[in-house]
């Protein structure tokens, strides 16, 4: 697809601030984003990408200054999955991310220094006002699909809960709707590692005194967690990292300094602070545990397709049915596939070919609902 800009739109001001769920605002939203394709006339040929927890707006394409692809390019682009010949394709970091859009990192306009701790905290569905937002900025008019991984699939299906009229599909992929005990305990375990870092300064950090170690060491045991036993032994095995053990404490085994690096190279390009906010808002996640959770969505019905990976143990295919079984007792329309893939949860970022022929399918097919809005 070529070289793709990320931008920057400043999407809520002092004089129209975010009102967040929680009752807090914040005077001025930033938000970086790509797009890819183009939008015809009617503003109806969009489709929004959500991404997880450590993702940002480069999705696709090649990133001019880094050099480096987005991250799911063998998904999106032209003659793909998502196919950018067909389809005016949109992604945006996170509010509350680091990838150049608000965050607790940012300078609050109020006292000119970072916001750290004292960043309001947020909900999924304050991540969808802001992408609702961004939509409306670039001109679409109505979103042919929402399309997310992993805390990019909350994404998704909170949006087709709470405005189900803006959606004619949702792709919801290794999601959940609500994390498990384990789940919300591995994000304990790395929210402690951060806090506990001799320079987390109670979130006030700056320069070379950040909490690294325990950003890496929170990334090492996630990371842990994104791929299957399976994986690990194949890519790994017990390999030794430098020929004959060393029978000490450093690093022997290849595992160990693949995790190393992986935590390592993640100072680059996260900050600990978005890594708390982000995963706190997964742990409160359980949207059908709502009063009327389906009533609008029961008025507005969105096609759904929901895929998981038969070796994802972190967002198992159990937490994909939960979906399955609650819109179906909706009578909401839904397509379920588990798909095999040895990689767990890493699977959904991967080329794997059943499960991009899936996602093409889906968006291409044209259902009841557009033939209607199309008259």
């Amino acid at each position: 697809m070529g070289l793709v800009e990320t931008r920057t739109a400043r999407l809520f001001t002092p004089d129209a601030p975010l009102e967040l769920s929680g009752g807090e605002r914040l005077d001025e939203v930033i938000v970086a984003y790509e797009t890819y394709g183009t939008l015809n006339d009617a503003g109806d040929n969009a489709v929004y990408i959500c991404h997880a927890l450590t993702g940002d707006a480069h999705a696709a394409g090649m990133h001019p200054g880094e050099r480096r692809p987005g991250w799911w390019d063998n998904l999106i682009g032209p003659g793909r999955a998502i196919d950018t010949d067909r389809w005016f394709v949109v992604s945006s970091n996170l509010l509350g991310g680091c990838q150049g859009t608000t965050g607790p990192s940012s300078i609050n306009p109020a006292t000119g220094e970072p916001y750290g701790l004292d960043f309001p905290l947020l909900d999924m569905s304050d991540f969808v006002t802001v992408h609702r937002r961004l939509g409306e900025h670039l001109g679409v008019r109505h979103w042919h699909a929402a399309v997310g991984g992993s805390l990019g699939g909350m994404q998704v299906l909170e949006w087709e809960l709470s405005h189900p009229e803006d959606l004619d599909r949702a792709v919801l992929i290794a999601s959940s709707s609500r994390l498990t005990a384990q789940n919300i305990a591995f994000s304990a375990v790395g929210r402690q590692a951060i806090m506990r870092d001799e320079h987390f300064n109670e979130g006030r950090f700056a320069g070379d005194r950040t909490p690294d170690v325990g950003l890496s060491i929170a990334r090492m045991m996630a990371h842990i967690t994104y791929m299957s036993e399976d994986a690990f032994t194949e890519k790994f095995g017990r390999s030794h990292q430098y020929g004959a053990p060393s029978r000490g404490f450093g690093v022997d085994f290849a595992v160990e300094s693949y995790l190393e690096h992986q935590g390592e190279s993640f100072l680059t390009r996260f900050d600990a602070l978005s890594y708390l906010y982000l995963t706190r808002v997964m742990d409160y996640f359980d949207p059908f545990s709502r009063p009327g959770a389906l009533t609008r969505l029961r008025q507005h019905p969105v096609s759904n397709l929901v895929i998981s990976f038969d070796t994802d143990w972190r967002f198992s295919t159990a937490q994909s049915r939960r979906i399955v079984r609650t819109l179906e007792s909706a009578r909401v329309p839904v397509t379920f596939r588990e798909i095999a893939s040895p990689w767990g949860h890493d699977s959904f970022l991967l080329p794997i070919e059943p499960y991009h022929a899936t996602i093409k399918a889906f968006l291409e097919y044209a259902g009841v609902r557009e033939a209607a809005r199309h008259g």
